[in-house]
């Protein structure tokens, strides 16, 4: 059964996590909005497909703007009156980044402050806003805990994304607003985006076309599918942080503010996986061998991510744990029924 928390404003819908967050808060009960601007980015029919799929759902409804349109999303947060808000939409891609940085100052920074402008005029009882496991930047103690420094971000995708953690903590200490912020670590699962490297991987192989491996596979990536991930989302919803009336409140290893109802939580599986055993479980899904091009490690990229997801399981008594290797298989099983191969 939902919660008392029923109308749930998601932005980013027709994105590949929002997409599977809106598909289970439906399936539990809830009245969901989405947002998304439709951006060309990737494919627009793959972002399309996904809507109409939500769209069957008679509790579902969905706006085509842009976040910066602060006019627009104001009319449609009015309309809708949201028990929460869920704010993934972004301009995400860390090697995007390097090519067009002006994108992410404007969906990163002005869209997010267009967002939590609206939850604070709302005052909704739960803003949840995406950040990402880049924001650790330079960090090399592992694995990722929330309550270490993270201000050694490397990319702008990943500064954005730290400033937006900041811009939340102020809101929620000179509002009182609930703020959980959650950090991803390399989502991936069927109906993804077709820039990230499983379907990049499992897409060039399928048509013997060669797949990039940078730093030559001596990579690691906490690989978290994405129905895991958006029941982390899900549970995050109702842990509600509230202000504490002292530090000593505070439990050790909570990221709870002492000045605000703020929190980061990470949300990844805890298992640090080599790049190319990753690719090996690929090979072995598809009962072929990749053309491997190896190269030099990306300008901002990381040689390793890795989640300590202690807090989430002690916020919502669950932590993910699917395997790299049968996420694998469902995101192939998806991609050759959906591309017919």
């Amino acid at each position: 059964m939902p919660s008392r928390q029923n109308h749930v404003l998601i932005t980013g819908t027709a994105g590949f996590i929002g997409f599977h967050l809106a598909k289970l808060l439906l399936a539990e009960g809830f009245r969901v909005h989405g947002y998304d601007g439709m951006t060309d980015y990737y494919d627009v029919r793959l972002k399309q497909r996904r809507h109409a799929m939500l769209l069957q759902d008679g509790a579902f409804s969905a706006t085509e703007g842009m976040l910066e349109d602060q006019k627009l999303f104001d009319q449609v947060a009015d309309e809708f009156r949201p028990d929460v808000i869920v704010h993934l939409a972004a301009q995400a891609g860390v090697r995007y980044s390097l090519e067009n940085p002006r994108a992410y100052i404007d969906a990163n920074i002005i869209g997010t402050f267009n967002v939590m402008e609206a939850a604070r005029r709302l005052e909704v009882q739960h803003l949840l806003m995406a950040s990402t496991s880049s924001v650790y930047g330079a960090n090399e103690e592992m694995p990722f805990i929330e309550t270490e420094k993270a201000d050694t971000q490397l990319t702008i995708y990943a500064a954005t994304k730290k400033a937006t953690e900041s811009m939340g903590h102020s809101y929620a200490h000179l509002w009182n607003l609930p703020v959980t912020m959650f950090r991803f670590f390399t989502v991936y699962g069927t109906w993804g985006r077709p820039d990230l490297a499983l379907y990049k991987f499992v897409d060039a192989i399928l048509d013997d076309r060669p797949i990039d491996i940078y730093n030559h596979g001596d990579m690691y990536r906490d690989f978290t599918y994405v129905d895991d991930l958006v029941r982390g989302i899900r549970l995050l919803i109702d842990a509600v942080p509230v202000r504490p009336a002292s530090k000593e409140e505070i439990r050790e290893g909570d990221s709870l503010s002492p000045a605000a109802p703020y929190r980061v939580v990470n949300i990844g599986n805890s298992d640090k996986v080599r790049l190319l055993d990753f690719v090996d479980a690929i090979e072995e899904c598809l009962g072929k061998k990749a053309i491997r091009n190896y190269m030099e490690m990306q300008k901002g990229d990381v040689p390793a991510t890795w989640a300590n997801a202690d807090l989430l399981q002690h916020l919502t008594g669950y932590r993910p744990q699917t395997d790299f290797r049968d996420g694998i298989k469902r995101f192939v099983d998806w991609f050759r029924e959906y591309y017919e191969k």
